[in-house]
């Protein structure tokens, strides 16, 4: 009897969301989808974050996931830019736990670590290590996509293993790890 198990991986972003979507039977991981949602065109922040959630309602209601992978903000030097960034990522994860769907957060280095061996890897150097493991015709324009792709990658390749990352299973889950941020 062969496991199967759907992996939806998200790069949050106020600008374009990239996702992916890998399959993985036994221990075999096979490729879905990726696309990405482009915001460019709205200038309404808070439009933008009603839109990511409803993406990602879609994207569940679609492919249902087992679990979702998401690249987690890094910090940059633009406080303005991580504010957004985060609820971005926020919205999203939201849109998960509201189905109960298990999340786990990657950092950009260790989600690039997992895919080609450096964790300094370029946005191109991911998207050509993607093309090749998953037997990819092409390459989508934009790369947020194929970041999207590589945290659902790097999730399937830390199976059980979670080091670096934040897992949630819940809400329940979200507010027992962080309870210091509960306001009661």
């Amino acid at each position: 009897m062969s496991t199967e198990k759907i992996i939806l991986g998200i790069d949050p972003g106020t600008t374009i969301m990239g996702f992916g979507v890998i399959k993985i039977v036994g221990k075999k991981m096979e490729f879905v989808q990726m696309n990405e949602l482009i915001l460019t065109k709205y200038t309404d922040h808070y439009l933008k974050l009603k839109l990511i959630f409803e993406r990602t309602i879609e994207l569940i209601d679609t492919y249902n996931p087992d679990e979702i992978a998401i690249e987690a903000p890094f910090f940059g030097k633009n406080v303005q830019s991580m504010l957004k960034l985060g609820r971005a990522q926020g919205v999203a994860m939201a849109a998960g736990l509201s189905r109960e769907i298990p999340i786990t957060e990657y950092l950009p280095k260790k989600i690039k670590m997992a895919i080609t061996g450096n964790g300094n890897a370029s946005k191109e150097q991911v998207a050509l290590m993607l093309k090749s493991l998953l037997d990819l015709k092409t390459l989508p324009k934009n790369l947020d996509a194929t970041d999207g792709l590589a945290a659902a990658v790097c999730h399937f390749y830390n199976a059980g293993k979670v080091v670096g990352g934040k897992s949630y299973t819940g809400w329940s889950a979200f507010v027992k790890q962080n309870e210091k941020r509960v306001k009661k």
